[in-house]
């Protein structure tokens, strides 16, 4: 018998319990939190960013697009890096590294720098996310996945909603440096209380050669398609070169980076899980219904700020209840996990969100306050229901040792759908808007009650230009709430075509599947 054969076989470790897991829990949900704020706490300290580093609001965009590129190349990397450098440690070393390069951040002495750490940041930010949810599953034992991942998700539904709100009065009352000053802290406990629990508990090392030729054509279409979706809205889409260039590159990227990871040995993405039905099935579901919530999620603060007088807290304040009815039913839904199929609960995620998207297709610019919170707060029932049945499908049936690999391709998968959901809901709804505007404008004639206004603003005192201009963003206003509604009815349309997908999968059970448990929402 051979050396090799000789090895005994590595076993997982088994639960933690008692306070080790309870702070387990905690230092893991402290990295995704501080993870996931980051992703959107800088949005709205953009003006302050770029006006204090001497830039335009177009250059400060690129702080939010570099770290976007390099999170998105360096998910789907988690599981080579974690089956060649181990769980445990890889994610202390990407919490430390998080920490380190947030506090560049706050430093930067000028816009090209900062972008520089930004990108930094965003790729060691890759693995943290999919292995968290990977330790937290180690941590139970395999009928408590639900709970545990409930848990988490609890975290990841608050920070979304934080973010913007945290990064708003940050901006107001102190420094914007701040927004990157505040891991730190947040960054060195979750570390250090990760390391001291889970050090014991590394994963199975293995010397995996490097795939630099798979590694070169992810990060070149990847970052080629980010670059494109940030960019196109504001360029025109196809009709400049510049993203025709990205366009092409993007998909000729893409086909050789298939071509390649489908032959090579020791693939740098583990494009095999897609073989399993659950896999694809789940991550499609997942990725489309997500980048659907996303696109909307971005819309609706948008035009209440530009066309409905909100200020950047009010909208927030509006729209932040979304996660209260998240927060108290996730713990119910992990519990049930094991006693209801996932895909029931899926579907009912997907039926709440067709009608959370049909009430406000029927918003008008007389809404209240009372009336956009309603479907807001509903909509909370549908993210208790989406993401945790959802991941426990696609995860279902992986023995342990492919789960970051395949938490890391779906987390990609999400993420990348979530850019392509703003840029093209975005790009639709200021479509549709010029479309309503122009027949609008049509039944602006004399003795019509536009025509009448007019006549009216003119004795006021107001001149021909004034007045129509007047007019003129009343239309506006009315040409971008009617394209809203189509982009909301829209959506509400596609959440139900939805529904056939997810009962593709096979079903599944989570005391069954184990690992199988979800991995997380965010």
């Amino acid at each position: 018998m051979s050396s090799a054969t000789a090895a005994p076989a590595y076993r997982p470790p088994s639960p933690l319990e008692g306070s080790a897991r309870m702070w387990g829990t905690v230092a893991l949900s402290a990295a995704t939190f501080m993870n996931v704020l980051d992703t959107s706490i800088a949005n709205v300290s953009l003006p302050a960013i770029a006006g204090d580093l001497g830039v335009s609001s177009n250059q400060g965009t690129w702080v939010i697009t570099s770290f976007a590129v390099a999170n998105a190349i360096a998910v789907p990397l988690t599981g080579w890096l974690s089956q060649r450098f181990g769980q445990v440690r890889l994610f202390c070393t990407s919490v430390v590294l998080f920490v380190i390069a947030s506090w560049l951040c706050g430093l930067a002495p000028n816009m090209a720098t900062l972008i520089a750490f930004r990108a930094l940041q965003g790729f060691v930010a890759g693995p943290m996310i999919p292995l968290s949810q990977t330790l937290l599953l180690s941590s139970y034992p395999k009928a408590a996945a639900g709970t545990a991942m409930a848990m988490w998700s609890m975290t990841t539904l608050i920070a979304p909603v934080m973010g913007p709100l945290l990064g708003g009065w940050i901006t107001d009352n102190m420094t914007w440096p701040w927004i990157f000053y505040i891991n730190i802290p947040v960054g060195l406990i979750a570390a250090t209380g990760a390391w001291s629990l889970y050090r014991k508990r590394e994963s199975q090392v293995r010397k995996l050669p490097i795939d630099s030729i798979g590694l070169a054509l992810l990060v070149l279409w990847v970052g080629s398609m980010q670059v494109m979706l940030d960019l196109g809205k504001e360029n025109d889409w196809f009709h400049s070169p510049l993203v025709v260039t990205l366009g092409v590159v993007a998909a000729v990227g893409v086909a050789f980076f298939l071509a390649w990871e489908f032959t090579e040995k020791h693939p740098v993405v583990d494009l095999s899980l897609f073989a399993r039905r659950n896999f694809w099935a789940g991550t499609l579901a997942t990725g489309v219904g997500y980048g659907l919530f996303f696109g909307n999620v971005v819309l609706l603060p948008l035009w209440l700020q530009q066309f409905m007088g909100y200020t950047a807290t009010q909208a927030g304040m509006v729209t932040a209840p979304v996660g209260l009815m998240a927060l108290i039913l996730s713990p119910i839904v992990g519990k049930n996990l094991h006693r209801v199929d996932p895909r029931r609960f899926a579907t009912g995620a997907f039926l709440v969100f067709a009608v959370v998207l049909y009430l406000r297709s029927r918003f008008n610019t007389q809404a209240d306050i009372f009336t956009i919170l309603v479907p807001t707060l509903i909509q909370g029932v549908a993210m208790a229901l989406f993401f945790i049945p959802l991941v426990t499908i696609t995860l279902s049936g992986l023995p342990p040792e492919r789960i970051p690999a395949a938490s890391g391709l779906s987390n990609f998968v999400r993420i990348t759908a979530g850019a392509i959901g703003t840029s093209v809901v975005t790009t639709i709804w200021e479509n549709r808007a010029a479309l309503h505007h122009a027949q609008l404008s049509e039944s602006v004639t004399r003795g019509s009650p536009a025509g009448d206004a007019i006549a009216a603003l003119g004795a006021a005192g107001l001149s021909p230009e004034q007045a129509l201009a007047q007019v003129n963003r009343l239309v506006d206003q009315q040409a971008f709430m009617l394209a809203a509604n189509d982009v909301f009815y829209a959506s509400a349309i596609i959440f139900l075509l939805l529904i056939p997908l997810v009962w593709l999968s096979h079903p599944t059970v989570a005391s069954k599947g184990s690992a199988d448990a979800a991995a997380g929402a965010h």
